[in-house]
Formats: C-alpha cells, structure tokens, sequence
C-alpha cells in the first residue's frame, strides 16, 4: 500500500477569509509550515517553525469537522509558504471533496496544480513570481511597507493583465502604511494604472482568526 503524503501544517480554522477580493466569506484555512522567504513583516511567523506531521487524511477529517460546525464552500491553503510542501495530492482531494480551493502564495513556486482561486502576493525585494502566475492569479496583493516603491507597483501591473486586480494592503494596519497605502493609490490614478485598489485585512477590524 502506497503511504499516504505527509504534510507539515501550522494549524488548521474556519472563519471569513480577511484579505482580498474574497474578503468576508466563510473558509476554513489550512495553514501550512516553513517559509522560504520569511520577511520581516510577516503576520504570521509562528508558522515559520515546523508544525505539526498531518496525513492527507487527517487534514480532509479536520477540514470535514470544521464543516460540520461552520458551513462553508471554500478552503484555504496559505502559510507560511504552502507551495514549499507538495500539495498536489492536498489540493486534488480538497477539490474532490467538493470544495473551491484558494491557494495564497509568495509566487516563487510554480503552481503546479489546479486551484479554483491563486492569491499570489510578490515580496521585496525582487517581488518576484514564477511566470505562470501571470495567466493563473485572480489577484495580486502587495502588503504595503517601507521598501514598497511606485515604481515596483508600475512594474507588476504591466506583468498582470488588466483584469485581475492589483491590491495595495496596509501592513498589520500600521497608520504609516495605511498612509502611504493611499498616496500610492493616489499616485496610480493619476498615471491611469487599472484595477489598483486598497483593501484592508477584515480580520483584524473584526477581531476574528
């Protein structure tokens, strides 16, 4: 018998998803461990450390009895760095299983699998991404912090299509950053940069997971 994938998973919840364009709709996350990048505004360094050793099993039981209390279509795979971990099996038996998965990804990994939703968020100071991503994201999301410069957010947008929005976020809501989050906006409307928006994390205003 072929053993079951073992992943490496930070903790898995239900609540509404706080960021992006799918903001306020009920998922349940799968938070998976390590990083490869590990900046130093990340909201969530605890899943930098190894986590907990779960089967595919395991998690689609987690992920079934979450469902059961807290109804819900959507899955979530982020991190940490959840592409760091081979997910294709994960992926394929969430989607199996009836849901819609959204993946929240670096974009340094090719995505190698299909996903219903790719969130794909470039880190400094390369903000780079694997080339594919730029037919598979439905969003770009950009935290906004002290090395964000306009002309990195000129550069994304022209490797995007027009279509798929470019998300300015405010870093942990830092009045600084929520500041510089609107001049940079500001600036994108005056040079006519389509699909550039702010979107703060619901979560935190919220006070939820």
């Amino acid at each position: 018998m072929r053993a079951q994938p073992i992943l490496k998973v930070a903790e898995i919840f239900a609540s509404l998803q706080g960021e992006g364009l799918r903001q306020g709709e009920a998922t349940i996350f799968v938070r998976l461990a390590g990083c490869n990048l590990r900046c130093s505004f990340c909201d969530t360094k605890d899943a930098w450390s190894d986590g907990k050793k779960m089967t595919l099993q395991e998690i689609l039981r987690k992920i079934q009895r979450l469902q059961s209390q807290f109804p819900c279509d959507w899955v979530c795979l982020t991190g940490g760095e959840p592409l760091l971990q081979k997910v294709g099996p994960l992926a394929a038996a969430i989607r199996k299983a009836g849901f819609r998965l959204q993946v929240e990804t670096n974009g340094t990994f090719k995505p190698g699998f299909k996903a219903d939703w790719w969130t794909v968020s470039p880190k400094p100071p390369g903000y780079r991404f694997h080339p594919d991503f730029g037919k598979k994201a439905k969003e770009v999301k950009l935290v906004v912090t002290r090395e964000l410069k306009f002309r990195t957010i000129e550069r994304l947008r022209k490797l995007f299509p027009e279509k798929v929005p470019l998300i300015l976020q405010p870093e942990s809501e830092k009045r600084r950053s929520l500041a510089k989050a609107l001049c940079l906006l500001k600036e994108g409307q005056k040079k006519g940069l389509p699909r550039l928006r702010v979107m703060v994390q619901l979560h935190r205003r919220l006070q939820i997971p």
